[in-house]
């Protein structure tokens, strides 16, 4: 599975988790299982903000695009985020910016 993100400021929390071809975002479950090889199902036919663009199978793979919440004063790994790259199952790391990492950064400046 290979997750693109879309940076967005907001104070959301995002939590992902992988089973399969089943994607948990905060708790609610999608499960793309039944879309086949080389169709694409637009982010608008999904029932959730996360998607911020199509969900694609290809070459067996799902490709997503998911939107990263980040503070105000995100670093740049969060505000230009690589692709995930998920083999596995279970937790999927997110790169987070909460208020209490941007707290511990103000204490060092």
């Amino acid at each position: 599975m290979r997750i693109d993100l879309v940076p967005l400021r907001s104070d959301a929390l995002l939590m992902l988790a992988r089973a399969g071809d089943v994607l948990t975002i905060n708790g609610e479950a999608f499960d793309f299982t039944p879309l086949p090889e080389g169709a694409s199902l637009p982010a608008e036919a999904i029932d959730s903000d996360w998607f911020a663009g199509p969900v694609e199978r290809i070459d067996g793979r799902l490709h997503l695009t998911l939107t990263l919440p980040h503070g105000p004063r995100a670093p740049e790994a969060t505000r230009f985020p690589a692709a995930l790259e998920i083999e596995d199952d279970g937790p999927v790391p997110v790169q987070a910016w909460t208020e209490v990492e941007e707290e511990e950064n103000n204490a060092e400046d």
